[in-house]
């Protein structure tokens, strides 16, 4: 018959109890507190180095933002700070450099900043750096603001392009009195100035770096990271205690995947290979054989990427309609009519393109003028490239039948005739069939002209 539970528990205690005391009554105790205690120890040992090894020794994570915030921006500051969570850094620095760039990818930056328990230093770097509009956004979210001598902040005020070429503030109480609240809420959760910080938006307001620490919209003013870490050194952020004085800075480096899309996402480079491939499905489509169809849609599709697919629609559509006038007319007798709606087509959809449109983008005007040459120029350069060869096109075209001047001229093989080939006549080449063969740079006289085949032969 089975024991009761209880009663059973009881029988093993009492055994454990006899085994218990013939273990104290030996010698065994002390051999077996010994190895406890070395146990112990050993465990303790590989903890603290671990923890240490994984401290990364106490180095800072830095990365650049020294161009415009694009799309590719948002991306690079994730994978830094969880490049710096995952190795144990006590730390991230953004080093700023930057005119502005893309809202989405700014408040994207800035969540990040928020979310993340390590604590961030906004450092504008190096010296006659600036951090406008979007930066300073950035600058004024970031949990330790810095900035190095001779640099500037602010110029934060939405403006965006007039039909002059002059910059207009944006008005719209709405869009402003958001960027406004969020600034200032930033601010104060920071404990800076928010006066200052609201008049970075509403009155364009610039500070070079002495100006504001001394208004302090920014608390430490450096002339190089390391010193930063060091003046840091000791202070409480996000309930942890920096300790960074002689810290390692180390640099995070995009995978290359980010590096590219960093590239292509250059408001100036993704706008220019969008005309560029344009440009280049035009040429290869009007002179097929030469592959210059395939990079202009290659380049077109690169400068999309680069866009974030992010473009305007109706800009898009007219250069499009553009490349559709200008191919009919390379293939039409209009004499440069179609032409010319072609290349206005293309240069007001080139306008429309240029990414300074609030609130996608975030810039103060004398970037947003760089941007509109930048994108305008080539256009124009094309556009008279395309001008002169419509010119030849219809001079061609117009020009009274030759066949009974050239017949006589000499030319010159550029290659073997046997009997075909090509020959240069006028500066000009042609292709040509010889009655004999002719050896390359012998002299030919025009016999005739078969469609676009000269028909030569030898001078003896």
């Amino acid at each position: 018959m089975n024991r009761p539970f209880f009663s059973r528990l009881d029988g093993v205690e009492g055994r454990a109890r006899m085994d218990s005391d013939r273990l104290y009554s030996s010698a065994e105790p002390t051999l077996a507190h010994t190895l406890f205690l070395l146990l112990l120890l050993t465990s303790s040992l590989v903890l603290i180095c671990s923890a240490s090894a994984g401290a990364s020794d106490g180095s800072v994570l830095a990365v650049r933002l020294d161009s415009p915030i694009t799309p590719a921006s948002d991306d690079i500051v994730a994978a830094t700070i969880q490049e710096a969570e995952s190795g144990n850094y006590q730390a991230v620095l953004l080093i700023l450099d930057t005119p502005g760039g893309g809202l989405t990818e700014t408040f994207s930056i800035i969540d990040s900043i928020e979310r993340t328990k390590l604590p961030v230093i906004g450092y504008v770097y190096p010296d006659g750096a600036k951090s406008w509009s979007a930066g300073t956004l950035i600058l004024m979210s970031s949990d330790v603001a810095a900035m190095a001598p001779h640099t500037i902040i602010g110029s934060a005020q939405p403006v965006q392009l007039s039909p002059t070429g002059g910059t207009v503030p944006i008005n719209d109480s709405k869009t402003i009195n958001a960027i406004v609240a969020m600034i200032e809420e930033k601010a104060h959760k920071h404990g800076r100035n928010s006066t200052a910080a609201s008049e970075f938006v509403l009155s364009n307001l610039n500070l070079n770096a002495d100006d504001a620490k001394k208004f302090g919209a920014i608390e430490y003013v450096s002339p190089d990271p390391q010193d930063l870490l060091r003046q840091v050194n000791g202070l409480q952020v996000k309930n942890a205690t920096l300790s960074t004085s002689g810290a390692e800075i180390k640099f995070f480096e995009p995978p290359i995947n980010l590096q590219f899309l960093k590239l292509l996402s250059d408001p100036m480079i993704a706008g220019l290979l969008i005309l560029v491939g344009l440009y280049g499905i035009i040429f290869g489509l009007s002179s097929p054989g030469w592959g210059a169809e395939a990079f202009g849609v290659i380049a077109l599709a690169l400068g999309l990427i680069g866009q974030g697919f992010d473009v305007n629609l109706g800009g898009l559509f007219l250069m499009l309609v553009g490349v559709g006038l200008i191919l009919v007319e390379l293939h039409s007798h209009s004499f440069g009519i179609l032409a010319a709606a072609g290349l206005i087509c293309v240069t007001i959809g080139s306008i429309l393109l240029i990414p300074t449109s609030y609130p996608q983008w975030y810039i103060p005007g004398e970037y947003q003028r760089s941007l509109a040459a930048a994108f305008i120029l080539p256009s124009l350069i094309l556009g008279g490239f395309l001008a002169f060869a419509v010119y030849k096109i219809a001079r061609i075209r117009l020009a009274p039948p030759v066949i009974g001047r050239i017949i006589g001229e000499e030319a010159k093989a550029l290659e073997r005739l046997a009997p075909k080939g090509y020959v240069s006549f006028q500066g000009e080449y042609w292709k040509a069939e010889a009655e004999e063969t002719v050896e390359k740079e012998e002299k030919v006289v025009i016999m005739g002209k078969d469609g676009a085949v000269l028909k030569v032969r030898r001078i003896q």
